[in-house]
């Protein structure tokens, strides 16, 4: 089994910015990423995404501490000021079973 411990970056976000953020992510260096759509209350009020334009995304991508620390960066530096976003870095454990020599 192999076990590993690294980072999670995790950017709550409105729906809009999904291909913005897939384009940064590839010109950052992330090897992969999951986006979710998201529902909740917080600062900026209810996001239940009755509209498509009342819509959240959740965007995960497991990385080392230093692409977590420049992708957190990039989004506060791009994103904080005109769209509602969170993100939060959190530490993680992956576990994967050992590969064998055929499709294992």
């Amino acid at each position: 089994m192999f076990i590993r411990s690294t980072k999670l970056i995790t950017i709550i976000t409105e729906s809009a910015l999904e291909h913005t953020l897939i384009d940064d992510f590839d010109r950052l260096g992330a090897g992969g990423y999951t986006i979710t759509n998201a529902r909740g209350k917080g600062h900026t009020g209810v996001r239940d995404g009755r509209w498509p334009t009342d819509s959240n995304i959740r965007v995960e991508v497991i990385c080392d501490t230093e692409l977590a620390d420049t992708i957190a960066e990039h989004i506060i530096k791009s994103y904080y000021r005109d769209y509602a976003v969170m993100v939060y870095i959190g530490d993680v454990t992956v576990v994967k079973p050992e590969k064998s020599g055929k499709g294992g």
